[in-house]
């Protein structure tokens, strides 16, 4: 029994590690995984950046449970590489937690 709670905190520990390593990767501006981009919702080029746009960059947060609001969701679905928001890639983040 001991053994087996040894090794199921040695599997936590290396998943732990993986998902850190993978959010200092992606926040240095590497892409996860090639051709990620194209399942992105297309993006709105206007002259102005929007008001939401000032307030919000993009640091390595890529869960629902992280964000706080819809807006904030929103705009890093559209501008940050590695988001996880869109379970159903319909271009909504969030929708059970801020974007109903």
């Amino acid at each position: 029994m001991v053994r087996l709670l040894v090794l199921a905190l040695l599997a936590f520990g290396a998943w732990k590690s993986y998902e850190h390593y993978q959010t200092r990767k992606l926040s240095a501006g590497q892409s996860a995984r090639p051709g990620q981009s194209e399942r992105l919702p297309a993006l709105d080029f206007s002259s102005k950046p929007s008001q939401a746009a000032a307030n919000f960059a993009c640091d390595g947060r890529k869960y629902c449970s992280q964000m706080t609001s819809c807006a904030e969701a929103t705009y890093f679905l559209r501008n940050c590489p590695g988001v996880k928001m869109d379970g159903n890639n319909d271009g909504v983040p969030c929708e059970q937690q801020w974007c109903r």
